[in-house]
């Protein structure tokens, strides 16, 4: 990957920080995309929207600037992927980049056969995290303990699988198509597939198409993220608000937005507009400016992540 030349200006974004869709590649993690847009335009600031293991490719938003505040309300939402899941060979990260611990023949299976196991994991499932994750035990992460060769027992966690598709089978390989809530393993889901099956699986290519309102069809392609032309990613930068288009909007008066941004909350009989929704988090504008996010209740609002508060600039980094 390659960045900005030395001395190349920071990008301009826009009020509040920005929003980039990247299509990210094989064979990086997530934080080396980060650190490398960083790089490119010169800002500050970058975080991204929900991890992907460095072998799998697909949908990455990046925030940019202040917008990084809204990196939750990203995180949280829905995902969809297509995975490649080989039958018949188990490994100890559940994915392609492990170690075999298992081969076992695939029976003669049918599509209909196939289709038949899949709707036991859809719905509300308890999933165990694979051992090689990012999750934290101990003030450790689960896969600096299993590269130790380490294992611990994890607690099943709660997600929702809203739909697994078939998309193609041939043997030993099939296709799915997986609509799922935050927090859900993919690779969890295809060992668990497997030893449904009678033959263990794992996942063998994984493609993030989307998460929430964002399809990776409109994402910067890889090789623009990869030759890292400031003009190019910088034209490819959407409004912050964009990051929390799913969460309802709140309109203020000038006067309530400088109560907002004081830290002072704003009761309903004064809001400029009245909620499209019920209580929760909000999206809160002066005119057609973003403020960031408020929660919303029946007595008024309240700020919860100002965008504008300390209204910071883009500053050069080191070459």
């Amino acid at each position: 990957m390659t960045a900005a030349p030395p001395g190349a200006a920071p990008a301009a974004l826009p009020p509040g920080g920005g929003l980039l869709l990247a299509d990210k590649g094989e064979g990086v993690t997530s934080f080396q995309v980060v650190a490398h847009v960083r790089r490119a335009l010169r800002v500050a600031k970058v975080g991204h929207g929900g991890t992907l293991d460095p072998m799998a490719t697909g949908l990455l938003p990046l925030l940019l600037g202040e917008a990084t505040k809204l990196t939750g309300y990203v995180q949280g939402q829905d995902k969809e992927y297509v995975a490649t899941v080989r039958l018949g060979v188990s490994t100890d990260t559940l994915d392609a980049t492990g170690t075999v611990t298992r081969e076992r023949p695939v029976p003669p299976l049918e599509a209909g056969d196939l289709a038949a196991a899949l709707p036991r994991f859809v719905g509300e499932i308890d999933q165990v995290p694979p051992m090689f994750s990012a999750l934290h035990a101990g003030g450790r992460r689960l896969h600096e303990l299993a590269r130790a060769g380490v294992e611990i027992d994890r607690p099943p966690r709660r997600v929702r699988v809203h739909a697994l598709t078939l998309l193609e089978w041939t043997p030993p390989r099939l296709r799915l198509r997986v609509a799922c809530s935050s927090g859900t393993y993919v690779r969890s889901l295809a060992a668990d597939l497997g030893e449904t099956l009678g033959c263990g699986a794992h996942v063998q290519a994984l493609v993030r198409t989307g998460l929430g309102p964002f399809a990776l069809a409109d994402a910067v392609p890889w090789a623009v993220v990869q030759a890292g032309d400031p003009a190019a990613l910088a034209a490819r930068i959407l409004p912050a608000d964009r990051a929390v288009a799913h969460l309802p909007a709140v309109r203020l008066s000038p006067a309530a937005a400088r109560r907002i941004a004081a830290g002072q909350g704003v009761p309903a009989a004064e809001l400029e507009s009245p909620p499209a929704g019920g209580p929760g988090p909000c999206r809160l504008y002066v005119g057609e400016v973003l403020l960031g996010v408020g929660e919303l209740s029946t007595r008024g609002v309240r700020p919860l992540r100002l965008l504008h508060a300390d209204r910071p600039g883009p500053r050069p980094l080191p070459g």
